[in-house]
């Protein structure tokens, strides 16, 4: 239900809000605002999005927890969106979105609203040093490869 009246609410404020800055500074100031903001958006997104890259990059790396720098990039990703739309009241989220502070602040609070019950990792099977996998199969080999080309010719089993 509380999804139907942000769907509802969103357009709803976002007119109003041209309506009110429209009358104040004019038509082409306002789709001016509109258009820079969509562009400043972009840019930060892209700045922001490729430190969020690193920072999940660098989790992988440490094999750490990469929640929190998934959330950010997910964040980073709405923030995008809202910024790409037309209209103040998204921008202002957005922008909102991209410092990286109130990102931190949202994570902590949708972390305190989400509860897991279990949780488990995929752990490789524990093996001595030396010891080898049961599904190698070790082997001697010997190339058996022609030396000259003209023996690669068609075999004749094969239709061109």
């Amino acid at each position: 239900m509380w999804l139907l009246a942000l769907f509802l609410a969103v357009p709803l404020i976002e007119i109003a809000l041209f309506v009110q800055v429209g009358g104040a500074i004019g038509l082409w100031p306002t789709l001016g605002i509109v258009v820079l903001t969509a562009i400043a958006g972009t840019t930060l997104m892209r700045a922001q999005g490729a430190l969020a890259m690193g920072q999940i990059r660098g989790s992988f790396e440490q094999m750490s927890d990469p929640t929190e720098p998934l959330a950010h990039g997910a964040m980073i990703l709405i923030a995008g969106v809202l910024l790409l739309t037309p209209g103040f009241f998204t921008d202002t989220v957005g922008i909102l979105l991209l410092i990286p502070g109130n990102r931190a602040m949202a994570f902590r609070w949708i972390k305190s609203r989400i509860h897991i019950q279990t949780f488990t990792t995929a752990q490789p099977p524990h093996r001595h040093p030396g010891q080898q996998p049961d599904d190698v199969i070790d082997g001697e080999f010997q190339d058996v490869t022609p030396a000259d080309d003209a023996s690669r010719l068609p075999s004749g089993w094969t239709r061109h």
